[in-house]
């Protein structure tokens, strides 16, 4: 069913994973989703390395999720995202022809205010031009800030790791690719509960799942400190207003039941 994908975020970079950049993307991502109505259900960190992206984009495309990757799709060694992407679904790398069209655009551009060579088989250029080279199947994702495009494929989509190009480029698939998963948002009905162990109000928490398949509960313990006691913030998260309402109900009946209290 449409309306039970996942959404995923793959980010990609050894500068991410060694410190020498901090990650923006994956607030970002979530700010996006929340404000279509759709969530992030999962995220991973990766670094440069072909045989680790491959097993991790095998893993994704089995998944069947929608799944955004950010970074590696640049013409530096270090840019290993595009064949480990054409690797993991089995198919050869080709360069698109709008890409290829969009990236010469981009160069007689450039060379026209003489920032760079014209001359297409520069060294410099046909490296512009290998960020064209996408899994074969592949659609462009147009890049607003400075057109050499990213791709989308089987339900992914690869953008660069700059924050400037990769959030409208994630803006424009969700818009694009996925307007009928939008305006479904997760509701949440939640209450801080005091004089409560989790493990007493565990099982209440496992029933509910039990019973209302179409919702999820949380419980996030707050360590009392010397201004303020310690509490549980418990409950129910899910797309079935019915459901949610239900399930949180009997919540509040159960956290009574065992001896919760709902203020201090």
């Amino acid at each position: 069913m449409l309306k039970s994908r996942k959404f995923g975020l793959i980010i990609v970079g050894d500068e991410i994973l060694s410190g020498r950049r901090q990650d923006k993307h994956l607030s970002k991502v979530i700010e996006l989703l929340n404000d279509r109505g759709m969530e992030l259900s999962w995220a991973r960190l990766v670094g440069d390395d072909l045989d680790e992206l491959v097993r991790i984009y095998k893993e994704s495309f089995a998944s069947g999720d929608i799944v955004f990757s950010t970074g590696g799709i640049g013409a530096t060694p270090d840019d290993k995202t595009r064949e480990a992407a054409a690797k993991a679904l089995g198919v050869p790398m080709v360069l698109h022809p709008e890409a290829e069209a969009l990236i010469l655009e981009y160069v007689i551009n450039r060379a026209a205010i003489g920032k760079i060579d014209q001359d297409i088989g520069a060294p410099e250029n046909q490296r512009r031009l290998a960020m064209g080279v996408f899994p074969e199947g592949a659609e462009i994702v147009p890049n607003a800030f400075n057109r050499i495009p990213g791709f989308f494929i089987r339900d992914h989509t690869f953008v660069p790791g700059f924050p400037e190009m990769a959030w409208s480029m994630f803006e424009w698939v969700l818009d694009n690719k996925y307007l009928a998963l939008q305006n479904n948002p997760t509701k949440t009905l939640a209450v801080n509960v005091y004089h409560l162990p989790e493990s007493r109000i565990t099982p209440s928490l496992e029933e509910i799942e039990s019973r209302w398949s179409d919702v999820t509960t949380f419980s996030l313990p707050k360590m009392a400190t010397a201004d303020a006691p310690g509490f549980i913030d418990l409950g129910v998260r899910g797309k079935n207003e019915e459901s949610v309402k239900a399930a949180y109900d009997f919540l509040r009946g159960e956290v009574l039941r065992v001896g919760g209290r709902f203020n201090y």
